[in-house]
């Protein structure tokens, strides 16, 4: 039998436990309240913009519903109101990921990603595909990729260090795209030479590991990376897992890590400029010397860095990208490999703020590639010009109704996805469309999309 003073104690020990828990909550959590006005304006901005190919979406209704915890995170009071998640890093197995792009896209809609960017690295071949799964999920793809560079500070190679750029392009892909094709096909080619150099130095440690066990896990057409070849070692039992395949041998500078004919940094960040892209540096908490490699990267025209992870953001790179006056982005870096170190796609948290910034600096630069890609096929209404258009875009809707009246009609379709209607209203755009008025278009004749394959 309990006694009084024991059930008052008893009380007191629950009231505090209680108090405790409420504290918990509230510093993990924060303290939820209505959206600013300038919050406000930024949702309804990056709602139309998610939103363009259902402009009537109940999320981008009855804003005074949404809320913002200390974060800046949306989130719904309502029934049939959405939170708007952005993905910005992904990775899918056209490069070192475990899923196709089909399966990446379905988790992250059930992850209740919104907007997904595939940054596979150095290929975009994943990308039509992603597009195409898209559409069935009502998932916006950004058509990205992550390209493998080299810092070199002064030109030795003792001081070298790796460093990751983020491109994020529209859903007309890049201008020049045969450019970034050549350009990035030379770092793959790299690729298989640095792979197999590191099965020969494993060799050389008594770790007999079969070059065809790399490529193998790879996958037809994949440039193998250091992720391969530490499934290739998990697999034949050299390590037990991942993570001690890279602690024991793989990590830069590590007895098997090898380099390979990576481009310079700078390089790669202005053909992303030059090609219709934005530009950001991925992880940069990797890197040993960051402050040096962001202020040469600013003045090459590096547009932000990634700062933000799943447990929040980092002060210090968030410092610098204030110092540099750069975009705060980040992602999951999402491979599909499962395990408790991999965060989960559309687990970061970026603010409604961010996603505005985002768009601000990206539309303007997406709204040029796209029409630099139309006033070419203005110019030369060529099927090769066609495709141009059609390599990331949604063609598969359109098929059905070919011939179209005419171009005037096709532009139309692409544009009332890809721009608001603001930005259509332009002058440019208004005469690219005078001039497609008088062609015909047979999207049946359309060859598959450059890059596609």
């Amino acid at each position: 039998m309990v006694g009084l003073g024991d059930s008052n104690s008893s009380c007191n020990n629950n009231n505090k436990a209680k108090d405790k828990k409420r504290k918990k909550k509230k510093k993990r959590g924060g303290s939820k309240r209505k959206m600013t006005a300038e919050q406000t304006l930024a949702f309804k901005s990056v709602t139309e913009w998610v939103y363009l190919d259902h402009q009537n979406s109940s999320s981008t209704a009855a804003l005074s519903s949404w809320v913002v915890d200390d974060f800046g995170v949306q989130k719904s009071l309502g029934r049939g109101m959405e939170k708007v998640v952005f993905e910005l890093h992904s990775h899918s197995k056209h490069s070192d990921g475990f899923l196709s792009p089909s399966k990446l896209v379905e988790r992250a809609h059930g992850n209740g990603v919104k907007v997904l960017a595939l940054t596979d690295h150095d290929t975009m071949s994943g990308i039509p595909e992603a597009i195409e799964t898209a559409r069935r999920f009502g998932i916006k793809i950004i058509p990205g990729v992550e390209i493998s560079t080299i810092f070199s500070p002064s030109r030795n190679s003792e001081m070298e260090e790796p460093v990751h750029i983020l491109a994020y392009y529209s859903s007309c892909g890049p201008t020049r795209y045969e450019e970034l094709e050549t350009f990035l096909a030379n770092i793959r080619d790299g690729r298989y030479l640095r792979a197999k150099d590191m099965v020969l130095k494993l060799n050389k440690l008594k770790l007999p590991l079969k070059w065809e066990h790399v490529t193998k896990i790879a996958g037809k057409g994949v440039a193998p990376g250091r992720l391969h070849v530490a499934r290739a070692m998990v697999e034949a039992g050299y390590v037990e897992n991942l993570k001690q395949a890279f602690a024991r041998y793989l990590y830069d500078g590590g007895p098997a890590y090898s380099t390979g004919s990576e481009p310079l940094a700078e390089e790669a960040v202005q053909l992303i400029c030059e090609t219709g892209g934005l530009a950001v540096l991925a992880h940069p908490w990797a890197l040993k010397n960051p402050i040096p490699i962001i202020r040469r990267l600013k003045d090459a025209g590096l547009h932000g860095m990634e700062v933000y992870r799943s447990d929040g953001r980092l002060a210090a790179y968030s410092d610098l990208a204030d110092t540099y006056d750069l975009l705060k982005l980040g992602g999951a870096d999402y491979h599909g490999r499962g395990g408790h170190g991999e965060s989960e796609l559309g687990s970061v948290n970026l603010p409604v703020l961010v996603l505005h910034d985002f768009l601000k600096v990206a539309r303007p630069i997406w709204c040029g590639a796209i029409k630099d890609i139309l006033e070419t096929y203005a110019e030369e209404p060529s099927d090769s010009n066609l495709a141009r258009i059609a390599r990331f875009g949604r063609m598969g809707s359109f098929r059905g109704s070919s011939p179209l009246s005419c171009g005037q009609d096709f532009i139309d379709c692409c544009l009332s996805s890809w721009l608001t209607t603001e930005e259509r209203q332009n002058a440019e755009f208004e005469a690219i469309r005078l001039k497609l008025s008088y062609i015909s278009i047979d999207l049946g004749e359309v060859q598959a999309p450059i890059g596609s394959k």
